[in-house]
C-alpha cells in the first residue's frame, strides 16, 4: 500500500528523475546524430549519392513514426518505469549494429531499427514529467530534459571525430551505442533505492497509474490532439534539418573537414540546450506571475517562432560565424518552441492518456520529418542550394502557430469521461 508519506517522499526526488531523463535524452540524440556527423567521411568512402543518404535517413523517420503510434499505447499499459529501460534497450542495439553495416542496405535497416526503438523515449519523457511534476513546473522540467537534445547534438561532434581518429568510425557507432545500457542500470538502480528508502518507486497514484489508455479514435475527436499534431507536423523537420543536414551545409557553404565542423556545430547546439530551458521557463514564470496556462503557452511560444524567422538569411551570409549566429538562434528557439509544445499534452490530457496522445502527435512530427527528408535531398540533388530549404525552416512555426491557436483558441483540460 502506498502511504502519503511516502509519495511524499519519493516526489523531492523529482529532479533526480528528470536529470536522468536529461540524460536519456543525450543519448538519444546522440546515437540519431552520430550518421549526420558521420555524413561527408562515409559518403566519400561509400559513395553516397545526396539520394542514397535521403533514402537512409527516410528509413529512420518512417519507423520512428511507427514506433510513435505504437510505443505511446504501450507505454500507457505498461508504464514509464519498465517500459522506458525496454526502449532504450532495443535502440541502443540497433545504434551498436551501424558498425556492422556495409552499403546503403545495411545503414537503412540499421536505421530502421534505431527509429522503432528511439520512438519510445519522448512519449516516455512526457509521461514520467506528467507523473512527477506539478504544472506550474512541467514546462521548465521538459525544457531541462529536452535541453539533452542540445547536449547530444553538441557533444556527437566533439566526441566523435576524436573516436574515429583514433578508431575508426565503426567504433563511434560502438562506443555511442553502448551509453544506453549505463543509463539502463541508473534508471533501474535510482527506482530500487526509491523503493527501498520510502516504499514507493513514483507518486502516481496507485488508482491512476492503473487506467487503461483511451483509444485512438477517441483521442482523434478532440481538437487540442489535432493542434498537438499538427505542430509536431510542421515544426518536428526543422530540428531534423538540423541534426542530419547541418555538418554538410556547413561542409558545402564553407569548405571544411570533419575536424573543422566540430567547433561550429558545436556553438548552434549550445545555443540550443540554453533555448531549450529558457523557453520552458519562460512560460512558468508567465503561468507563477497570474497568466492562464494558455496565455503563458502561447505567449512563450510566439516568442520562439518569431525569434526562428531570421534564419531565412543564413545560406546567404559569407561568414561561418554569422551562419553560426543565425542558425544557433533558431536552433534555440525551436527547443523552446517543443518545449512548450510537448507540454501542452500533459496541460491538456490526463496522465493515463499522456503517452498515447505524446506518441500519436509525435508519429505526425515523424511523417514530417519524412518529408523533409525526401524534400531536402531532392532540393541539393537538383539544385545544390540550401537558399530553399532554410526558407521552409524560417516560416514553419509562426504557421504551426497560427494552427494551434485556431484549432484550440482557449487551452483547457479535455473531459475523456464520455470516451472512457
Amino acid at each position: 500500500m502506498q502511504t502519503t508519506a511516502g509519495l511524499a517522499g519519493v516526489a523531492r526526488h523529482r529532479w533526480w528523475i528528470c536529470a536522468l531523463l536529461l540524460a536519456a535524452t543525450t543519448i538519444n540524440y546522440m546515437d540519431r546524430q552520430l550518421i549526420g556527423v558521420l555524413k561527408p567521411l562515409l559518403q566519400q568512402e561509400m559513395g553516397w549519392s545526396e539520394t542514397d543518404y535521403g533514402n537512409i535517413v527516410l528509413a529512420f523517420q518512417a519507423s520512428y513514426g511507427i514506433g510513435l503510434l505504437l510505443a505511446g499505447r504501450a507505454l500507457d499499459r505498461v508504464g514509464t518505469r519498465l517500459g522506458f529501460p525496454i526502449a532504450v534497450a532495443l535502440w541502443s542495439l540497433a545504434a551498436m549494429g551501424h558498425a556492422f553495416a556495409r552499403g546503403v542496405h545495411g545503414f537503412v535497416i540499421a536505421r530502421f531499427g534505431l527509429g522503432l526503438g528511439e520512438a519510445a523515449h519522448f512519449p516516455a519523457a512526457v509521461k514520467t514529467v506528467a507523473e512527477w511534476f506539478p504544472d506550474s513546473e512541467r514546462a521548465l522540467a521538459t525544457g531541462i530534459f529536452n535541453a539533452g537534445a542540445t547536449v547530444g547534438a553538441l557533444a556527437t561532434p566533439l566526441v566523435v571525430p576524436l573516436i574515429v581518429a583514433g578508431f575508426g568510425w565503426q567504433a563511434a557507432f560502438v562506443v555511442v551505442g553502448g551509453l544506453g545500457f549505463v543509463w539502463i542500470a541508473c534508471w533501474a538502480g535510482t527506482h530500487l533505492w526509491l523503493r527501498a528508502r520510502h516504499g514507493v518507486a513514483s507518486p502516481l497514484a496507485p488508482v491512476e497509474a492503473a487506467r487503461k489508455p483511451t483509444r485512438w479514435r477517441d483521442l482523434l475527436r478532440y481538437r487540442a490532439t489535432w493542434a498537438f499534431a499538427l505542430g509536431k507536423f510542421l515544426t518536428d523537420p526543422i530540428w531534423w534539418l538540423y541534426l542530419f543536414w547541418l555538418p554538410d551545409f556547413f561542409s558545402r557553404t564553407f569548405h571544411m573537414d570533419l575536424k573543422g565542423l566540430s567547433v561550429p556545430t558545436a556553438a548552434v547546439y549550445v545555443a540550443a540546450g540554453v533555448g531549450s530551458i529558457f523557453g520552458g521557463a519562460l512560460s512558468s514564470v508567465l503561468i507563477k506571475r497570474g497568466a492562464s496556462i494558455d496565455r503563458g503557452r502561447k505567449v512563450a511560444m510566439l516568442v520562439c517562432a518569431l525569434a526562428v524567422t531570421p534564419v531565412w538569411f543564413a545560406p546567404w551570409v559569407t561568414d561561418i560565424w554569422a551562419a553560426v549566429a543565425l542558425i544557433g538562434l533558431a536552433a534555440a528557439a525551436h527547443q523552446g518552441w517543443s518545449a512548450n509544445l510537448l507540454t501542452l499534452v500533459s496541460d491538456a490530457f490526463p496522465r493515463h492518456t499522456v503517452s498515447s496522445v505524446a506518441g500519436l502527435g509525435g508519429m505526425f512530427g515523424a511523417v514530417g520529418g519524412m518529408l523533409i527528408a525526401w524534400t531536402v535531398a531532392q532540393i541539393l540533388q537538383l539544385s545544390g542550394s540550401y537558399v530553399w530549404v532554410f526558407a521552409i525552416a524560417g516560416g514553419a512555426y509562426l504557421v504551426a502557430l497560427l494552427a494551434i491557436h485556431l484549432l484550440v483558441p482557449r487551452l483547457q483540460r479535455v473531459d475523456l469521461a464520455e470516451a472512457a
